[in-house]
């Protein structure tokens, strides 16, 4: 990696309703640099705006101060960040901000999103035929109405080119830090990460943690009560066979009805909640691995491992050293 040698220009694009702490949490990790810098290789901070007004009101009431419309700006663009918020929705339907993304897209070194940042990029046709993720509860939304995206819901950002996309607001800040470790090298890197007191770095690869069971409960009063069933009783036989005949169901139209009603198979299903559970274990317990294991239902630690790792792209110890509170016990 060859280390920036002079100013980076870092745009941010504001418009109303932004998320505030999409802003905040970018704008901190590059400011937190510039403090470690020399003045010759320190980033330029800009803000531009959908909006002519001196101020805009995020989503959750905070004002913000915001720069020029994006129309009046003038001169080079190292890399342009577009931060996720409600107000996301009315700016895809500014044809004129579209094409500019477009303009800036051959000019600028990089071009990032924050959560549903991602849709205003998308909408501007710049991540087509590109991997892309964005916050996991709007992934199959990006995916339907953008297919010829290719969509990761697990990751926490990716990098395809150019183009690079975070999922929640806290995963810019993981971006932000890449992106500083891509100019300025690790060491300055682990420094922000320090500053700021958070984990560095997370891999692109690393999956998003915060998967709510309760967003997956279906409206169908079998299958929910089911469901519900399940979790209580990880370690007992969660089979096909098993569910189907709890479920009262044939097991050929207990699956049929399962994927359509939770959105994946049963299988598929059953190993996301022991992995949530074995999360939990390992976040709040000093419990051995094979201990862990049988408490969540799989038949030996190896077992529990590989399907740890296929969901989260990490190992159960490497998460229990990562996350591990040591003040609580379960």
């Amino acid at each position: 990696m060859n280390p920036v040698t002079g100013n980076r220009r870092i745009v941010i694009l504001l418009y109303p309703k932004v998320r505030e702490l999409d802003v905040a949490g970018v704008v901190d990790v590059f400011s937190s640099a510039n403090q470690l810098l020399p003045e010759e290789r320190r980033y330029q901070i800009d803000y531009i705006s959908t909006e002519a007004e001196e101020q805009l009101e995020g989503m959750h009431g905070m004002h913000i101060r915001s720069g020029m419309h994006y129309s009046l700006m003038k001169g080079k663009v190292d890399t342009l960040l577009v931060p996720g918020g409600l107000g996301v929705g009315a700016s895809r339907a500014t044809t004129p901000l579209l094409k500019w993304l477009k303009r800036q897209a051959k000019d600028s070194r990089r071009i990032g999103s924050v959560c549903v940042g991602a849709f205003l990029l998308a909408e501007a046709g710049l991540l087509n035929g590109r991997r892309a993720t964005t916050h996991w509860a709007y992934a199959r939304q990006l995916a339907e109405e953008f297919p010829e995206i290719k969509v990761e819901p697990d990751p926490i950002w990716v990098k395809d080119g150019i183009f690079y996309s975070s999922a929640g607001a806290t995963s810019g800040i993981d971006l932000s830090l890449a992106m500083v470790e891509e100019d300025h090298g690790r060491k300055v890197a682990l420094e922000v990460a320090r500053q700021l007191v958070v984990f560095l770095c997370r891999p692109g690869n690393q999956a998003q943690f915060s998967i709510s069971l309760q967003e997956q409960m279906t409206e169908h009063r079998p299958l929910r009560d089911l469901q519900i069933w399940m979790l209580e009783h990880l370690s007992a036989d969660l089979s096909i066979p098993a569910l189907a005949a709890r479920a009262a169901m044939s097991e050929r139209n207990f699956q049929r009805v399962f994927t359509r009603e939770i959105g994946k198979s049963p299988a598929q299903y059953v190993e996301e909640i022991r992995i949530e559970a074995v999360r939990r274990k390992l976040e709040r317990s000093t419990h051995g691995m094979k201990e862990i294991a049988a408490a969540c239902g799989f038949s030996c630690a190896d077992v529990m491992g590989r399907s740890f790792m296929r969901q989260l792209k990490i190992t159960p110890a490497e998460y229990r050293a990562r996350f591990h509170s040591s003040g609580i016990s379960a």
